[in-house]
């Protein structure tokens, strides 16, 4: 049987994520293994609703930076809180060191994985399929196809 004494869980608000977090940490106590634990912060893209009336053109996109800062801080809040919660309901007596990571997902999941030396990955599916994952793309398919060590990806059957 391997042996894996470090396990990366990708999170985020998600009865997926929290499925599958509580897998890794079930693990992580079997295999007395150290928990890395991420959730990464997409960038929030706010539409662009102002047109020059002139010209029918669209215009750049008016948000201050204020506003800017607090949307960052209101994502870095809700980040901290993901994580908070997971570490209060599953972690109790296992090492574990978090990570909050920006931008794509499924690079920021691989990224932290390298820099945790994460010999697996443990990630929940939201089970898309067909017409809504051409759409939305796989964040565990990408996970698992560029990923250099095993990855476990738990479904969540309702």
């Amino acid at each position: 049987m391997t042996q894996f004494s470090k396990i990366l869980i990708g999170i985020d608000n998600s009865k997926y994520a929290e499925h599958a977090a509580k897998q890794g940490f079930d693990l992580a106590r079997t295999f007395n293994a150290t928990v890395g634990l991420v959730h990464i912060v997409e960038p929030v893209f706010v539409p662009n609703t102002n047109v020059d009336t002139t010209m029918g053109m669209p215009l750049e996109p008016t948000l201050s930076p204020v506003v800017e800062m607090e949307m960052l801080d209101a994502q870095n809040k809700a980040s901290d809180n993901i994580i908070d919660k997971t570490i209060a309901q599953y972690g109790e007596g296992i090492e574990v060191t978090h990570f909050k990571d920006y931008g794509d997902t499924a690079d920021g999941i691989l990224n932290c994985a390298k820099e945790f030396h994460a010999d697996l990955i443990v990630i929940g599916t939201h089970s898309r399929s067909g017409f809504d994952r051409l759409l939305m793309g796989s964040v565990a398919e990408h996970v698992v196809r560029h990923a250099n060590v095993p990855v476990l990806v738990v479904p969540f059957v309702e």
